[in-house]
């Protein structure tokens, strides 16, 4: 099956794209967005974002979010990152709280993550679709088995990676991770409910970084 998506990301997943799972998970997506009866989302050209924005060869950081938002125009195919113009979440209003508390670095104006993608962040949900207003509507589809493949091909295959994993689901997902080979970092989930547990204070960002300099990468400018 011909994917359209970043060459580097293409070539490490390719073994995946003609397994039967790929081929039932693509035609459900087709037809979902075919549907005049229902709205899907991110908009279908944005599905392969985090793929597109960061390109495999790149990547130096990861972050692993569940699904994308259900609400009219937030998704825009990178996990917790909503398009400008567009009131920002209450999770990621907690992730710019404690960037400013653990670097010093004010809350930007909107959340649109795009700028963290086009440094090397690599800003994917473990299910890349969704129906509005119904969150998880498209979960045990065939994404969650796609997305642990690009974890496995980056853990596998590169050096020297951050991966923050926040909440159960994500550190389920990153479970298999050579902790000598990348820096895992673990946390709540920075949702209201539940950043007061441990997300406020984790102090990863500032990790991360650091971890990325000893290593001979570029910090991350957050």
């Amino acid at each position: 099956m011909n994917v359209k998506i970043e060459a580097g990301w293409k070539e490490a997943l390719s073994p995946e794209f003609d397994k039967p799972y790929f081929v039932s998970l693509t035609d459900m997506v087709r037809k979902e967005y075919a549907n005049p009866g229902v709205s899907v989302y991110p908009p279908a050209s944005k599905i392969f974002s985090a793929f597109d924005t960061t390109p495999f060869s790149q990547v130096r950081v990861v972050i692993i979010g569940q699904d994308p938002y259900h609400g009219p125009g937030q998704a825009n195919g990178l996990c917790f990152s909503v398009n400008p113009g567009i009131e920002i979440p209450p999770s990621l209003r907690n992730i710019f709280k404690e960037i400013e508390d653990d670097l010093g670095i004010p809350a930007p104006a909107d959340g649109n993550l795009s700028r963290w993608a086009c440094q090397g962040v690599f800003l994917l949900n473990a299910t890349l679709t969704v129906r509005a207003h119904n969150p998880k509507s498209h979960a045990g589809c065939g994404w969650e088995t796609f997305t642990d493949a690009a974890v496995r091909a980056l853990a596998e295959t590169r050096e020297h990676l951050v991966f923050m994993l926040w909440g159960s689901d994500a550190i389920r997902k990153g479970s298999f991770i050579d902790r000598d080979r990348h820096l895992v970092l673990t946390a709540p989930h920075p949702s209201p409910l539940s950043a007061y547990r441990g997300f406020f204070g984790c102090r990863h960002f500032s990790k991360a970084n650091e971890y990325l300099k000893i290593h001979g990468y570029e910090p991350i400018n957050w």
